[in-house]
């Protein structure tokens, strides 16, 4: 969530940023509600401040009449006192309205992209910044995966439907054997090559963690919620991972940390209804391993661009062509 004061002094930018990720972000009216909550605030301060030099008053007026008027004094501060406590108590009320509202507004402002980000609206404006690897030849039809996967009896997809419904399946036989192998193995790359260390984390989490990574409020309807515990399943390791640290102080000599975590990921697709419907690109469930970095903001780019080595690293030892894509503005979340 963007500071509101850094929203304050770069409205131009924050306006700017919302429309190129294409945010419906009112950032004036958000503006209204901060100046709206300033002003309550001081209101607020300049009545206690009122009520305190009101009860000096009477104490020095008492001093001096001395305490045949204490009872009238005492009657007069009681009422000055509880005139201003009715004040502040109403302000009060209408700050936690503003200050709730203004909360809501702040979520769904979005983060200012880096100044390198392509501008596009959707995916199709994402730029394939480099690819590696020779293009593959056939001098036969290549079949889809999920072709691939039932004729060699390792991807089911009918079996998978009828215990879960639509977008799951089921791996079988050596399927399920490659995908824990694979699982274990780029486990083991980024721990003992890449100096990871990893983490198994809870892969149910509160709305609280959701907040912090930015999938709430946005993405809530793509989410999976327990209503009755207010708990939701991951859509990615990201959050769990990224949330061990949240509220703690690191010490800068402790960064970079480096962490790795296997989990299953739990997504409900709503925002690609109708796309990728065969196949396993867009299961409600799926497994992956994550890289998380804690690093110094002005060492950022330089260990992004370490992450995106360590990555690659795993495509390239499995011999396989592969692509490194720039995400444009609009398909950033």
């Amino acid at each position: 969530m963007l500071d509101i004061r850094f929203i304050r002094d770069n409205a131009g930018q924050v306006k700017a940023a919302a429309a190129a990720k294409k945010a419906p972000v009112d950032v004036e009216a958000l503006l209204d509600m901060d100046r709206d909550r300033r002003r309550i605030i001081q209101e607020v301060e300049q009545l206690k401040a009122s009520r305190n030099q009101a009860s000096r008053d009477v104490a020095r007026l008492k001093a001096q009449d001395g305490p045949e008027r204490e009872g009238k004094l005492g009657l007069s501060a009681a009422l000055i006192t509880r005139e201003i406590g009715d004040k502040i108590r109403k302000l009060d009320g209408e700050l936690r309205t503003i200050e709730e509202k203004l909360e809501q507004a702040l979520l769904a402002v979005p983060n200012v992209a880096d100044p390198s980000v392509p501008e596009g609206n959707d995916e199709t404006g994402n730029v394939v910044d480099r690819t590696i690897g020779d293009e593959n030849v056939f001098d036969f039809t290549p079949r889809p995966h999920w072709e691939l996967g039932e004729k060699l009896g390792i991807i089911d997809f009918e079996r998978g439907v009828k215990v879960s419904g639509t977008r799951f399946y089921m791996l079988r036989g050596a399927g399920a054997r490659l995908q824990r192998a694979l699982i274990a193995w780029m486990l083991d790359v980024h721990t003992r090559e890449r100096g990871y260390s990893e983490v198994y984390p809870p892969y149910i989490v509160t709305g609280k963690c959701l907040v912090g990574t930015g999938q709430l409020p946005k993405f809530a309807d793509n989410l999976y919620h327990d209503a009755e515990e207010d708990l939701w399943l991951i859509p990615t390791a990201e959050v769990p991972v990224t949330n061990m640290y949240r509220d703690e102080v690191l010490e800068a000599n402790d960064l970079t940390l480096k962490h790795v975590a296997y989990t299953p990921c739990f997504r409900r697709e709503k925002m690609s209804a109708g796309k990728d419907t065969r196949g396993i690109k867009r299961g409600h469930q799926f497994d992956k391993v994550e890289l998380v970095k804690f690093c110094l903001p002005e060492k950022s780019n330089e260990e992004l661009e370490k992450l995106v080595e360590d990555a690659c690293s795993i495509p390239r030892k499995l011999g396989l062509r592969y692509r490194v894509v720039r995400l444009c503005t609009g398909d950033l979340t």
